[in-house]
């Protein structure tokens, strides 16, 4: 039995209830046997939880959102993003407490909810689509339970143990007749993404059962950092295929940042003859020759009257001293280019750039600017001011850049493909065929 973009199978039903309370819940424990604080461990310049959050609160179809944390700093990371916490208790923070456990002592503290959907940390390629199809699957067509699989093509065989004398067997392949990867539908395996389940499910003990549904997941959209890659290869994924928010990303064309605690590490030296001297990276200059390059403007801006060093720095770029308000400078200059805000990327590390910092397309600040900035940027890069921060913030402007290229390029496949099939709901199927080919 079909249901939507997943099958569904179904077993002895349970009670049936009317539509009521959503709640998408993310299960975070401070305790990490892998990697200390994993869940909210920076990936792609974002706490690692900030990325199903934005994706669970952009879709629009929960009637809350809320973290489940033993930990202050998961708390106030879930927090920032908009997300309830409810502080699990010690007894479920345990290593051998089970996702269940805590579900059940959430919904315990939260008699309201009547659904729930348990969102893993560790899948950062969420996107909002997905939960609300799967919202409709429980809240309209029924199902008690959905869970997220993933098809694929591997050829499994018996396992031989050490010492035993037998061959090892095919499990769902005949060596004899092999599929080629286009002939064969694949399998279906959990990717634990996401498990969704109605209350009297789960105060029975299970998350999957009643009238059972699997949603299908996009394979690049199916990441578990805890099982399938590592934490740089995972950055990479994400870049390319997580999701970023409402908004479509755009070619960022002027960067902006502040030259105090971003250029600079913020320390100002004084000489005997009271002359001021800063220090910088040279990694940031070869960022800002690598955005020129890359025809993006980059200009700088500071609160101080600091012309003669910028002067003697040779830089090369526009800059506004004794700025008394940023937000306005950044503006004027926006509109003298002709520039959309999000053609605009914007670096900063005070609470003087957090208006900035919200209204630029693109937004970072080195890793130790302070706490508001942090919160108003979607960028949080690994290097302090002064240290590279704004040649990794240049980098990751590239990648997104690149991003951005592939998603033009897919657009012009889908309508190159849509012109020569007609463009018609029905032919869906069709146009993937037409693509393989080409």
């Amino acid at each position: 039995m079909e249901a939507g973009a997943g099958g569904s199978r179904a077993l002895p039903a349970g009670d049936a209830r009317p539509r009521g309370h959503l709640a998408a819940l993310v299960l975070a424990r401070g305790g990490s046997k892998g990697i200390p604080l994993k869940n909210i461990k920076l990936l792609a310049g974002v706490p690692l939880i900030g990325w199903v959050l934005r994706a669970a609160l952009d879709a629009g179809v929960f009637h809350s959102v809320w973290v489940s944390t033993d930990h202050d700093e998961i708390e106030k990371v879930a927090k920032q993003f908009g997300a309830q916490v409810h502080r699990r208790s010690p007894e479920v923070s345990q290593d051998s407490s089970t996702s269940l456990e805590t579900i059940r002592e959430f919904l315990n503290h939260h008699q309201e909810v009547d659904i729930v959907g348990n969102i893993q940390a560790t899948s950062p390629c969420l996107h909002p689509s997905d939960l609300i199809k799967v919202a409709d699957l429980i809240q309209k067509e029924g199902f008690d339970s959905v869970f997220s699989v993933v098809r694929r093509h591997q050829f499994r065989w018996s396992e031989v143990k050490k010492g035993e004398n037998k061959m090892t067997e095919p499990q769902n392949l005949n060596p004899a007749k092999r599929y080629r990867r286009q002939d064969w539908p694949g399998e279906l395996y959990e990717n634990g993404s996401f498990y969704f389940a109605k209350r009297h499910l789960i105060e029975k003990g299970y998350l999957q059962g009643g009238k059972m549904a699997y949603y299908e997941m996009r394979a690049e959209h199916s990441v578990d950092i805890d099982i399938d890659i590592d934490w740089p290869i995972a950055e990479q994924r994400v870049l390319s295929f997580g999701y970023f928010g409402k908004e479509p990303l755009k070619e960022v064309k002027l960067l902006v940042s502040s030259i105090d605690g971003c250029l600079t590490n913020g320390r100002i030296y004084v000489t005997e003859d009271q002359k001021e001297m800063i220090s910088y990276d040279y990694r940031d200059i070869v960022g800002i020759d690598l955005l020129k390059k890359r025809g993006i403007q980059v200009r700088l801006i500071s609160e101080r009257a600091c012309s003669k060093t910028l002067s003697a720095m040779q830089l090369g770029c526009v800059a506004k001293v004794n700025a008394t308000n940023k937000l306005q400078v950044l503006e004027d200059w926006r509109k003298d280019i002709g520039l959309s805000w999000k053609e605009v990327a914007y670096l900063g590390n005070e609470e003087s750039d957090v208006e900035c910092l919200k209204n630029a397309g693109m937004s970072g600040v080195p890793a130790d600017a302070c706490a508001v900035a942090q919160k108003a940027a979607g960028y949080i890069c690994k290097s302090n001011g002064g240290c590279g921060a704004i040649r990794e913030f240049a980098e990751h402007i590239f990648l997104l850049l690149e991003k951005v290229n592939s998603a033009r390029k897919q657009m012009g496949e889908v309508s190159s493909v849509e012109e020569e099939t007609g463009g018609s709901e029905n032919s869906r199927i069709g146009n993937k065929e037409l693509m393989k080919k080409k």
